[in-house]
């Protein structure tokens, strides 16, 4: 029993040194170089599984190229004429791209990237018409901060957005973190901005995703801003978030940011691509620093954000639970329910700004309160949250 536990504790270990890349290999086997190396990885295990689904991704590439034939009873021999004259072509097994996929051990057959965007977003039309979509794709997107971050990110994706993407965050996933951001346990104590890079990978192969593993810092801002179109700040760092906007009017790029507050949302926009002027944090804050934010205490930060989303915004138990900091709870309480609402409404922000279309400048809230709680908004209740609101201005001295 003694050797078998010495065997398993050297094992495991063995595995939990184990590095994986967090970025696929595409391969082409229509290419000699490439089809050797994807059978030393096959010879040498590091590709465990295989997934080719490449004849139905065919048969969906033939239908939305096709659609004024797809209800037609003719439609399957039309494809099968199509699939035959592919095979002509070129073996089907060296057609389209394989993608390696390192840590998940396992290879993929996938349609070549202009065919693979046009089937995985087929479904968007005509929510989104073409024209929106090719500049959706073909924007940079920075992200810093990757709680509700990780779920911008993949909302993002999900509609078919951002081939190129940056992502900052110098936090490893922790179980607490598990409560709202769209993961398991088998990520528990990587890197997020890895973690959310295989995420992304794994919907779109072709992404091209930056990384910022030590955050964003004075050092290394300049850099995260350079080529980007547009930047989310879902940042907890007050002085951080002072440099995101100092770099956004430089370069003269929207921003946008969300906040999670209780079930609800708190959505704020700054144009700096439309006035570079606009003021930092739309004034909310009144006249702030870098210094003067990066010497906060724990109060003074919570005194700050509370001012920065108004006093008058802030749900009864989310103001509640802010109090309680350090006393009967570790931190501000987040729900994945409100991380999925932001995810969402920042997707779309970020989608009608690159396009050009109108929207909100300003600050939006998405309040499920609102539309779902009964009586939210008769006279008693918005009188109860005004005395509510009173009384925490009083606290914070605002």
């Amino acid at each position: 029993m003694k050797n078998i536990s010495q065997d398993l504790k050297k094992h495991l270990g063995e595995k939990l040194s184990a590095v994986f890349d967090s970025k696929p290999i595409i391969f082409d086997f229509k290419k000699e170089t490439d089809q050797k190396s994807a059978n030393e990885l096959l010879i040498y295990g590091k590709i465990q599984q295989v997934s080719d689904d490449y004849r139905e991704q065919q048969n969906e590439l033939f239908a939305v190229k096709n659609p004024s034939i797809v209800y037609t009873p003719d439609f399957k021999n039309k494809f099968e004429d199509y699939y035959s004259a592919l095979e002509d072509d070129c073996p089907i097994w060296q057609s389209g791209r394989w993608v390696y996929f390192p840590w998940l051990s396992k290879l993929v057959h996938v349609l070549e990237e202009d065919d693979f965007q046009m089937v995985r977003t087929a479904r968007n039309k005509n929510l989104i018409n073409k024209e929106e979509q090719e500049k959706f794709y073909k924007a940079a997107v920075g992200i810093g901060g990757l709680s509700v971050g990780n779920s911008v990110a993949l909302a993002i994706v999900l509609q078919g957005g951002a081939k190129k993407i940056k992502l900052a965050d110098l936090d490893r996933l922790a179980l607490s973190n598990t409560n709202r951001i769209r993961t398991g346990v088998d990520n528990l104590g990587i890197l997020k901005v890895e973690m959310t890079a295989r995420q992304i990978y794994e919907i779109n192969p072709y992404a091209e995703v930056e990384l910022f593993p030590e955050g964003l810092t004075k050092e290394n801002i300049g850099k995260f801003f350079e080529g980007l179109d547009i930047v989310i700040d879902e940042l907890d760092n007050l002085a951080v978030k002072y440099l995101i906007r100092e770099q956004a009017k430089k370069h003269k790029i929207a921003v946008v940011m969300a906040a999670d507050n209780g079930d609800n949302a708190v959505v704020d926009i700054e144009r700096y691509d439309f006035d570079p002027n606009t003021p930092f944090f739309q004034g909310r804050m009144g006249e702030v620093s870098y210094e003067m934010l990066s010497k906060l205490d724990k109060f003074g930060i919570g005194r700050m954000i509370t001012k920065h989303v108004g006093p008058e915004n802030v749900t009864e138990r989310m103001q509640q639970s802010l109090l309680e900091m350090g006393k009967t709870i570790v931190s501000w309480p987040q729900l994945g329910g409100a991380a999925l609402i932001n995810g969402s409404a920042v997707a779309y922000c970020v989608r009608k700004i690159l396009n050009g279309q109108p929207i909100e400048n300003n600050r939006a809230l998405i309040s499920l309160d609102e539309k779902l709680a009964p009586n939210y908004n008769s006279p008693e209740e918005i009188e109860k949250r005004r005395k509510i609101a009173d009384n925490f201005k009083k606290i914070f001295n605002l």
